[in-house]
């Protein structure tokens, strides 16, 4: 189902329609501040499940982060930060970022990666934090499968090319075509894996 909601304004009946499917475990295509992701609620393997098929990854190996309401939900998923890496995180957070850390045990099992980490994102996204105030826990986001493409920006060319295998794609407006900036927080020295959006200044 392509369902319009407001950017500015998400209407509370939407917004409880699009948790409500996620509490079901489906799985959304939704708008960040970056690009449109594929997402669902980490408490639901089969959901975590269905979308590492739709990308044909092994979920154990996929780099696959969560989306925030904001920085609460942190010591529930990763190792004790130290207030550095706090300071840190606030200044750049909400914010077209990814910083990879240490994941805690509360991190869903078949989440968990060889190497204990986990991509934590912020989005600075009004139709996100919505659905995140109204689910209350974290959602798993990852890109859309293939390449990065100009179609991808359009909410309904993805609805065209998903709606088989998603339950709804929220049109929050166009989408841009460049991802988040992701920093590796795993170590003391602290960098950049990818450039995206997001200016890294550290």
């Amino acid at each position: 189902m392509l369902i319009q909601i407001h950017p500015e304004n998400p209407q509370p009946r939407l917004i409880k329609q699009v948790v409500e499917c996620l509490k079901d475990g489906g799985i959304i295509v939704y708008p960040t501040d970056t690009i449109y992701g594929l997402g669902c609620d980490i408490g639901k393997p089969k959901a975590i499940e269905r979308i590492c098929k739709i990308k044909n990854i092994d979920p154990q190996k996929a780099q696959l982060s969560f989306i925030c309401n904001d920085l609460s939900h942190l010591s529930d998923y990763t190792k004790s930060i130290d207030t550095p890496l706090y300071r840190m995180l606030k200044t750049y957070l909400p914010g077209p970022y990814t910083f990879i850390l240490p994941a805690s045990k509360q991190v869903p099992k078949i989440l968990q990666s060889k190497k204990s980490t986990v991509g934590i994102r912020v989005p600075d996204n009004v139709i996100c934090h919505h659905i995140l105030r109204e689910l209350d826990n974290p959602i798993l986001s990852a890109s859309l499968p293939g390449e990065m493409v100009e179609e991808y920006t359009d909410p309904e060319i993805i609805w065209q090319k998903f709606e088989h295998l998603v339950d709804f794609v929220i049109d929050g407006g166009m989408g841009g075509m460049v991802p988040s900036t992701v920093v590796d927080c795993t170590s003391d020295e602290w960098s950049i894996i990818r450039q995206g959006l997001g200016v890294w200044e550290e």
